[in-house]
């Protein structure tokens, strides 16, 4: 089961593996209040990427689209198949730091995930 959680929300053992998915550490986390597994910067969106969306609920399709693109290379794609993987055995919760999870690139990350859970 794959979901997703802002970073600033406590820490619970129900989340299984803890996968911080955003290119910048959330500001006033601490590290041991974070509690990751993992910190999936190679699979965060690029700076560009990030300026040019600015969670702009417009721009959201368009996001997916280069977000999708930019995920495909080879170390991008081994680790979206390791966490795949996780999410069929057992719950992975994607981290972030968005105010709005809806159109973050967590929620994009989620939609591949589960696709490929599917497909796969």
């Amino acid at each position: 089961m794959i979901v997703m959680k802002r970073v600033y929300e406590a820490a619970d053992a129900k989340d299984g593996y803890r996968v911080l998915v955003d290119r910048l550490w959330p500001r006033g986390v601490s590290k041991t209040r974070a509690k990751l597994d993992e910190w999936a910067k190679a699979i965060a969106p690029s700076d560009d990427l990030r300026h040019w969306y600015n969670h702009d609920p417009a721009k959201w399709d368009e996001f997916q689209r280069r977000y999708t693109k930019e995920l495909d290379t080879p170390e991008a794609q081994l680790l979206l198949d390791a966490l795949a993987r996780r999410g069929k055995r057992g719950r992975l919760t994607l981290l972030y730091s968005a105010k709005d999870g809806p159109i973050s690139n967590a929620a994009a990350l989620m939609n591949m995930l589960e696709a490929r859970v599917i497909h796969r």
